[in-house]
């Protein structure tokens, strides 16, 4: 009959508190390798561009698509939705969220904005919302329109009290040969690429998801 398998003793008769001693830095190892990967990659920060408002309504709402509650602006409805986290992956809670954008004809509603394209009187523009507990916003507004020399796109700037956090751009996924022209875009790596391109929600129609990571500070 043969000998039943015996666990290989450990070199040189080493006891059980040098074992503990010598695979105690082996767990460490293996928890901040867990720890790595489940890290976030913060958004990238772009460029905010000369179309920020001159002077930002704190009244303004997470509704772009409305100026007076009972107007519609003209457009193509776009829900988007996400949540502010940090690299860690916990929320970041009472973040401002700013975002402006081209209406239907891809005009900015900007004095600075010369396009001969038509203004929208029912278009704001420009939204904001506070992120609650689990880092979530919200907000309704409608497909933005390329315009020369720009893919559309959607800007994000993130902000808490007088302090800056982040600037950056939503690119959409169902405009990707525009994207593919447009020179900021390009600009990016293929991973920031796809971490600034909006998310289509399968579960609700018209509707993109912007997950926003920042970094350290």
């Amino acid at each position: 009959m043969a000998e039943p398998l015996r666990p290989l003793p450990w070199p040189g008769g080493v006891c059980r508190r040098r074992r503990l001693a010598l695979l105690a830095p082996l767990a460490l190892l293996a928890l901040q390798g867990g720890a790595a990967a489940g890290a976030r990659m913060p958004t990238p920060a772009q460029m905010l561009g000369p179309y920020y408002p001159l002077r930002p309504d704190p009244k303004a709402g997470n509704d772009l698509t409305t100026v007076d509650g009972v107007g519609r602006a003209l457009g193509t409805p776009l829900t988007i939705v996400g949540r502010v986290l940090d690299v860690s992956g916990a929320a970041r809670q009472g973040v401002l969220v700013e975002i402006w954008q081209t209406n239907a004809h891809g005009r900015y509603h900007h004095p600075h904005d010369d396009s001969t394209q038509a203004l929208d009187a029912n278009f704001r523009g420009y939204g904001r919302a506070v992120t609650d507990a689990s880092g979530a916003y919200r907000f309704a507004t409608i497909l933005p329109v390329a315009y020369p020399g720009r893919t559309p796109h959607v800007h994000f700037r993130l902000s808490r009290g007088e302090r800056e956090l982040l600037v950056t751009q939503m690119y959409l996924p169902q405009a990707a040969a525009a994207n593919a022209r447009d020179g900021l875009f390009r600009s990016l790596a293929e991973d920031e690429r796809r971490r600034l391109t909006g998310v289509p929600e399968t579960a609700v129609a018209a509707t993109l998801r912007f997950d926003i990571v920042l970094g350290a500070g």
